[in-house]
């Protein structure tokens, strides 16, 4: 028998808010507990029964499922707004909400019973990537693998798990065009064996741990297709597709993370002396130059965030498939926002003298959060070369 969703618990003063208020609320919570998160490795207390009390966990999650049901530009602002408190904090949320909101598009039915018929909903994370194997069994399947990077997960009730398919012998099934069959599972936490191995200079505060599954059974309701572009739901965000929700969450971080560095430097700068400055280093002609230079290159990379994600949200909302130019540009902006919050940390680095490399120091934390957030694998500069062929199709036509 199917399960009755309940109804949200929130107040009627939290239902009253817009995700934006929602959000800064929040932020107010996160900015006091920054220190504690960096320190424990993962969001603190607080600032995770904010999160639910606000309901933001499930913001891209559809009403119907206990969720808020924003799209995608308006899931964006709050990661923004989280990111701008603390990168960290701003990451982890991404990865939760965005994977939760792909565990409600693209389970069947009875799997997205089971993980938000609840008062307090579901909360994924981890990775979603074939990197496992799993064996084919009777009502589902028996996975083992190595993951890496669940972000978020110490909060987390549910765990990604992504395996390429096998037969009960062993057989590597194919697809109708011969390419492997892949599987994206989500497993209730205490299933997965953590390795508490985090330790880095940066986005330290996410818990972006290890773990592995061995020989756990993961029933069929629990899975979907990996490379699947179909949604069991009909909620336009769900057109983004997997790729789409899950790559497009790292673009509101690096904004985050660049407007604190922005605050953080005029903060110092209109207080901070140098030998050679007759005054604070903020009424330097050189400062304000650099100051004005970098600003605009960030505000020109926010805007663009938004712009190419706006269209394709209104595409998708009219009814229709992102078509190559949309996911091109998606990609070119999410990267290349990237490289803007890497000028913009080291432009506040190279001017904020000690307060850049001191700890505790929100600058601190800004530079190096936006240092290891280049890093990952889905914002290499190899995805604006992919991006470039659809783009460079607008140019050369000798069209004004």
């Amino acid at each position: 028998m199917t399960a009755v969703l309940n109804e949200p618990t929130t107040s009627p003063k939290v239902e009253d808010r817009t995700h934006l208020e929602r959000a800064k609320a929040v932020a107010e919570i996160v900015e006091a507990e920054a220190n504690a998160i960096e320190e424990g490795a993962t969001i603190t207390k607080p600032v995770y029964d904010a999160l639910v009390e606000n309901r933001l966990f499930w913001m891209a999650v559809p009403k119907e499922l206990n969720g808020m049901g924003l799209g995608l530009v308006e899931s964006f602002e709050v990661i923004e707004e989280l990111s701008r408190a603390d990168g960290s904090t701003g990451w982890a949320f991404m990865a939760n909400s965005l994977s939760t909101s792909l565990a409600a598009g693209f389970l069947a039915p009875q799997g997205q019973q089971d993980l938000f018929a609840h008062d307090v909903p579901g909360i994924t994370a981890g990775m979603i990537l074939p990197t496992g194997s799993g064996r084919k069994v009777e009502g589902g399947y028996v996975v083992t693998g190595n993951y890496q990077f669940a972000s978020g997960s110490a909060h987390a009730s549910w765990i990604g798990a992504g395996f390429v398919v096998s037969d009960e012998e062993g057989n590597p099934l194919t697809t109708p065009e011969g390419g492997p069959v892949c599987r994206t599972a989500f497993v209730p936490r205490d299933e997965a064996e953590f390795r508490g191995n985090w330790n880095v200079w940066g986005l330290v505060g996410t818990g972006s741990y290890d773990y592995g599954l061995t020989e756990v059974f993961i029933p069929e309701e629990h899975c979907f297709d990996t490379f699947t572009t179909e949604a069991v739901r009909s909620e336009p965000l769900f057109r983004f597709g997997l790729l789409g929700i899950g790559v497009g969450g790292h673009a509101p971080v690096a904004l985050g993370i660049a407007r604190r560095a922005l605050d953080e430097i005029v903060k110092v700068a209109t207080v901070k002396g140098r030998v050679g400055y007759p005054t604070v280093i903020a009424d330097s002609e050189i400062f304000k130059l650099e100051f004005a230079k970098t600003e605009a290159l960030y505000r020109a990379a926010r805007a663009y965030v938004y712009e190419v994600h706006r269209e394709a949200e209104d595409w998708v909302n009219a009814g229709n498939p992102l078509t190559e130019l949309h996911n091109a540009r998606l990609r070119q902006s999410i990267t290349w926002v990237q490289e803007v919050t890497a000028t913009v940390t080291n432009f506040a680095h190279r001017w904020g003298g000690s307060q850049s490399f001191r700890n505790p120091t929100a600058l601190g934390r800004a530079t190096r959060d936006a240092a290891v957030a280049t890093q990952h694998l889905l914002v290499d500069p190899m995805s604006m070369v992919d991006a470039a062929g659809a783009i460079m199709g607008e140019y050369g036509n000798g069209r004004s």
